[in-house]
């Protein structure tokens, strides 16, 4: 992941390249063209294409702040995902594709957040979205979205506590009562974010999903956001 310039950035109806690194929609799938260089500590070249097919594509976005400054746009939450890189990372499975747009900093309206996606039996997605404002005011999202992209808001179940990361990072997740949500792998494991798998309880079925947990006000410092210079290096240049 690299920060660049707008000198880097082309941008068509059908396509988005970034520097060396593009994504584009051909034919009804999301083809994504990487070609980066890996971070410190394991330096290498990071080369290759995912294809992501959706089930269907939603028409529908949350605005996640009274004023609108942030807004989730679940655009797949289902799809069929190919991956081939370098270094070995070749298969094919479930994935998703979704985004976060903004007009505002996030540390500048959240304090916290915990999102989680999780693919049910009936063959469409569950998500939820909960945070804790700059304000102190809560979010509390739930949706449930088919396989034809028909998106029904929901009454969410108990927001339920999950172990702590390695870094201490608080995380909780939507959950039957009785039941207990538990980490079952983990992704990504930084001072200020998660991302992981969770498996969990929905009206009695137990499903699996990915989940991230992200602390804004741990990400406010100075002491961190230098260590994320160094893991998300910045380039302003490019011809």
């Amino acid at each position: 992941m690299t920060d660049r310039g707008t000198a880097a950035l082309r941008q068509s109806r059908n396509a988005l390249q970034v520097g060396p690194s593009r994504m584009s929609w051909q034919n009804g799938t999301l083809v994504i063209d990487v070609n980066e260089i890996s971070s410190l500590p394991l330096v290498s070249r990071v080369k290759g294409q995912i294809r992501l097919t959706p089930a269907a594509v939603t028409s529908v976005e949350a605005t996640l702040t009274p004023s609108g400054s942030h807004i989730w746009r679940p655009f797949a939450p289902s799809a069929t995902i190919e991956v081939d890189l370098t270094q070995g990372h070749r298969w094919s499975g479930h994935g998703y594709f979704d985004a976060n747009f903004g007009t505002a900093a996030l540390e500048a309206d959240f304090k916290r957040w915990t999102w989680g996606r999780y693919p049910r039996a009936h063959g469409g997605t569950t998500c939820f979205y909960d945070g804790i404002r700059a304000d102190g005011s809560r979010l509390e999202l739930g949706i449930d979205i088919s396989a034809t992209g028909a998106v029904n808001e929901i009454t969410p179940p108990p927001l339920t506590a999950l172990t702590r990361t390695l870094w201490a990072l608080r995380r909780d997740t939507r959950c039957d009562p009785g039941a207990t949500p538990r980490q079952t792998m983990a992704m990504l494991d930084a001072p200020f974010y998660s991302r992981s798998v969770v498996q969990t309880q929905l009206q009695g079925e137990v499903v699996k999903g990915v989940h991230e947990a992200l602390d804004l006000t741990r990400f406010r410092s100075p002491i961190v956001k230098g260590m994320l210079a160094v893991r998300v290096p910045r380039r302003v240049r490019w011809p």
